[in-house]
């Protein structure tokens, strides 16, 4: 969009959600509109407030402005990175973008994969802990993070939101505080004037949501019945959460039905559209999930995503809250917090105690002489002795260091900003805008954020219960089945069974083939033996075979777009953190040029409700 006196142009991706209040006010100001769009907005609020527009900006974003006047380029992207912003730096340019490919696509970036980012991904399962790619010389934009691009190519940047570090204890009863910023962001985020639906686990998040967006139509005399997408397999049954919170709301339940099979002969496909590797099978049953969307013409999905890092949903967080009571001197608060989560969920209280005395101690010891050092070595043999990637790879891997604190606010802040959030919002956000379908998420609104992360402990972590205030604010608005619920599970999928079942036979003639052995990256004989022992059964160490599996697909699909698009590939270059210099790897590719060029740009299309 060019502003009318055509000192400013916007190219942007994603969603003000509150561009209506910013509309209103903006108009007292001076400004005029000529269409109903939050771009528009977005452009207007840039002109009035400079930078400082992003502090009024509720939604998910990454948007470039040029400004004729200064001959630059001012960008930014969203709180939680949300929505993408790749930037490639040539020996003249610079390009921006919202997927890799299109950079690929551009006829100047000289493809080479990064495989020390690969190699971390292979050993450790990390992806998008950094701003670093798949891809050597393709970077994100980080999150919370705006740029100025001058006439001479230099990029600066800074950012422009911090989550809180400090503890507050409020006056305001944090129960009904969470509930009315959840109910706010809720009502902002179904604005649309195309069907809106919620993807429902079962869980207490989607719950939530579906419950408010039935409350509100209601209240406003819309009786017409929400969307509601599901997966749901034998092995992981909530259907009677489902079934329950479809009373109480009335939606119309859309459950996916697929064979396995089918889904896994879509990974070629998946991972065209995100670019890089996949973390598991639940994001070909969220790839799924949004054709579904789609073939029902519900082009906006709600999602829970956000809730389980700010709000300290998952189960991991019961040990960094006792630790957390200990090195606070709460100790006796701390067994009783134990006692009670052991009552419910069976488990030894004692032995839950003295790991967490354990733990206590070896945090105390990290300040020792010596005691980085040991941990590295211990490290170094760990991936020494790794018994499903070869030494290139397990050496190749950087270290991605110890985490900085025990303690549960720490934990949770390393949770949205490193791992595993940004993750899971970019397996999102592919999947949905593969199918023009788009995901918004109400627990990442930055007002609920910034709040849950004030909260004191008791207020996250409470005896059994996780997500203690949202419990709490969700008595009497969603059903009690749900709320009190102690399980958590949220579209899992019984991944070592099918890898021993019904993919058993497409996996194992994968991992065996001759192009995956050729690679150097995999100890093949390893990662088929662990299949042949699960055969029929179950496959014990099936995230490292879905790892290998994975690349192998994405270095297949990677050589046959080069082959499309007549992209030269150079050597592997795998850093060695260990040794001095860098050493070259030679792979099996395909460096053959095409004969013919077909430059194609997959630039995301994301559906503009709002326009």
């Amino acid at each position: 969009m060019v502003s009318a006196d055509g000192e400013h142009a916007l190219v942007f991706n994603g969603e003000i959600y509150n561009y209506v209040e910013l509309r209103d006010e903006l108009r007292t100001h001076g400004h005029s509109f000529r269409s109903t769009s939050d771009t528009e907005v977005l452009l207007a609020a840039w002109r009035q407030w400079g930078e400082d527009a992003l502090d009024r900006l509720v939604g998910m974003f990454a948007f470039a402005i040029w400004d004729r006047k200064r001959g630059e380029v001012f960008g930014a992207r969203d709180r939680f990175g949300i929505k993408p912003l790749f930037v490639y730096h040539g020996s003249d340019f610079v390009i921006l973008s919202s997927e890799i490919k299109a950079i690929q696509a551009s006829g100047v970036y000289e493809h080479r994969e990064n495989w020390r980012a690969i190699a971390r991904y292979l050993v450790s399962g990390q992806t998008d802990e950094s701003t670093e790619t798949c891809f050597d010389g393709i970077d994100q934009i980080a999150a919370a993070h705006a740029f100025r691009l001058g006439s001479s190519g230099s990029v600066r940047q800074r950012r422009y939101y911090n989550l809180p570090t400090d503890i507050v204890d409020t006056a305001v009863t944090p129960t009904r505080a969470v509930g009315d910023m959840l109910e706010e962001s809720v009502r902002l985020q179904t604005r649309s004037d195309v069907p809106v639906g919620v993807c429902l686990s079962g869980g207490i998040d989607s719950t939530a949501l579906l419950c408010a967006i039935t409350r509100q139509r209601r209240a406003l005399g819309d009786d017409t019945p929400v969307m509601a997408l599901s997966y749901n397999t034998p092995d992981y049954d909530e259907s009677r959460y489902l079934n329950e919170t479809i009373r109480e709301t009335g939606a119309t339940l859309l459950p996916l039905e697929q064979d396995v099979r089918s889904m896994w002969a879509s990974l070629p496909r998946v991972l065209h559209f995100h670019d890089e590797p996949l973390h598991s099978m639940n994001a070909l049953v969220g790839f799924q999930l949004m054709a579904l969307a789609r073939r029902h013409g519900v082009l906006v999905i709600l999602n829970g995503q956000g809730a389980d890092e700010t709000l300290a949903g998952y189960s991991s967080y019961y040990f960094s809250h006792w630790v957390t009571l200990v090195l606070r001197g709460r100790v006796q608060q701390a067994l009783r917090e134990i006692d009670a989560y052991a009552a419910a969920f069976g488990a030894n209280a004692r032995s839950l105690a003295m790991r967490v005395s354990r733990t206590v101690m070896f945090r105390a010891l990290r300040g020792l002489p010596g005691y980085g050092r040991a941990a590295r070595a211990s490290r170094d043999k760990e991936l020494r002795d790794n018994p499903w990637f070869t030494s290139e790879v397990t050496t190749g891997a950087p270290d991605q260091g110890l985490v900085p604190s025990a303690r549960l606010e720490a934990v949770q802040r390393l949770a949205v900003t490193t791992s595993p959030l940004p993750l899971y919002l970019r397996i999102e956000d592919r999947n949905s805008m593969a199918h023009g379908v788009e995901i918004r998420v109400p627990f990442l609104d930055h007002r609920l954020v910034s709040y849950a992360m004030t909260l004191p402990t008791e207020w996250r972590m409470r005896g059994p219960w996780n997500k203690y205030v949202l419990r709490e604010a969700m008595r009497g608005r969603i059903p009690e089945g749900v709320r009190t619920r102690l399980d958590k599970m949220g579209f899992p999928t019984p991944t070592g069974r099918w890898f021993g079942g019904e993919l058993y036979e497409p996996l194992r003639a994968m991992l065996d083939s001759r192009a995956a052995r050729s690679r150097g990256l995999f100890q093949s004989d390893n990662l088929v033996r662990a299949l042949d022992s699960g055969r029929g059964t179950d496959v014990t160490n099936h995230k490292y075979v879905f790892r290998a599996a994975n690349i192998e697909a994405w270095l297949t699909m990677l050589a046959e777009r080069r082959a499309e698009r007549d992209i030269t590939v150079g050597p592997v270059v795998v850093r060695d953190p260990s040794r001095s210099g860098d050493r070259q790897l030679e792979r099996s590719h395909d460096r053959e040029r095409a004969v013919t060029r077909k430059p194609v740009l997959d630039a995301q299309s994301p559906a503009r409700p709002t326009d």
